[in-house]
């Protein structure tokens, strides 16, 4: 199992090197986190969009050009199609969002022209390494879908579990978080998590995964609280996956963990053929360089 983000490095070191393919690199912290990649041996790399502004940030940084590819784009829409493209040409293993907002590169993601598209709902991920916990906390998701169905939670519980056993999570433990413990038909939340809780009971998300709800976030990550409220699981005080109901819940979780424990934390979509670098444009160049790392896991398992 991978726990740390040191390890989430290494591992993607070891691995099969990935192509990245940016769309709209002519971010600073985005260039400071492919160059810190580089040097890490973790991808080799595209940059897709305003080649003038990429190279005046790359002098800034002191990034080597010559070990990228950058192929120039008018405006974000082409910087877009053009790092999509190439993924579905199979020139590059995973997407990052850069300067452009993430409906457009999504937009593209989802063009049935380029293949990228599965059955499945794209969803956000995010991994933290917060102190007061003993290991990795997936949370999802807090970034995409605002009021999920019951059938959306199934698809976005599937996303994640992919996520965490290419970490080498096992078995992985689902915590569909709710603000009590008991079924009640005035809390849609609790009638959800019962139901994906029974849905795991009939092999619906395969092996190795145990699903819990409804569930407290604080049964979900402390035995002690479990301990003093009598609760009883598996997943009680070891949860690998929150899940959340909406996603203003993720959010403040999330914000809570980066901003209040200082986590450090990464960010991905699941769903498509292959993962998409997403975090926030306010998130610094370390969490870019994790999130890059996890991509390169995941992609390398995806191949």
């Amino acid at each position: 199992m991978i726990r740390h983000m040191k390890d989430l490095i290494e591992n993607a070191a070891k691995g099969k090197k990935m192509t990245l393919a940016v769309a709209a690199a002519e971010d600073k912290d985005v260039l400071l986190a492919v160059k810190a990649a580089i040097k890490s041996d973790l991808i080799s790399a595209q940059l897709f969009g305003n080649e003038t502004a990429i190279r005046r940030i790359a002098v800034e940084i002191e990034l080597d050009l010559q070990q990228l590819s950058i192929i120039p784009c008018d405006d974000f829409s082409i910087s877009a199609r053009k790092a999509v493209q190439a993924v579905s040409d199979k020139k590059a293993d995973f997407l990052m969002k850069g300067l452009l907002d993430t409906s457009i590169l999504l937009k593209e993601v989802l063009h049935k022209d380029f293949g990228l598209r599965t059955d499945r709902l794209l969803s956000h991920v995010m991994i933290y390494e917060p102190a007061a916990y003993h290991k990795f906390l997936l949370l999802t998701d807090g970034g995409m879908n605002i009021t999920p169905s019951l059938d959306q939670k199934q698809m976005i519980i599937t996303n994640a579990v992919e996520v965490a056993k290419a970490l080498e999570i096992s078995p992985v433990k689902v915590a569909c978080v709710t603000a009590k413990e008991k079924v009640s038909e005035k809390m849609a939340a609790t009638v959800d998590a019962a139901a994906l809780k029974e849905m795991q009971k009939q092999g619906v998300f395969g092996d190795a995964v145990v699903v819990e709800g409804p569930i407290a976030l604080d049964l979900a990550v402390s035995k002690e609280a479990c301990r003093i409220k009598d609760f009883e699981s598996p997943v009680g005080g070891d949860a690998d996956i929150l899940l959340v109901p909406t996603i203003e819940v993720g959010n403040g979780i999330g914000k809570t963990l980066t901003y209040m424990a200082q986590a450090p934390s990464a960010g991905i979509i699941m769903g498509a053929k292959v993962p998409v670098v997403l975090v926030s444009r306010a998130d610094s160049a370390e969490t870019k360089l994790y999130s890059i790392a996890l991509g390169s896991v995941i992609a390398s398992k995806m191949r």
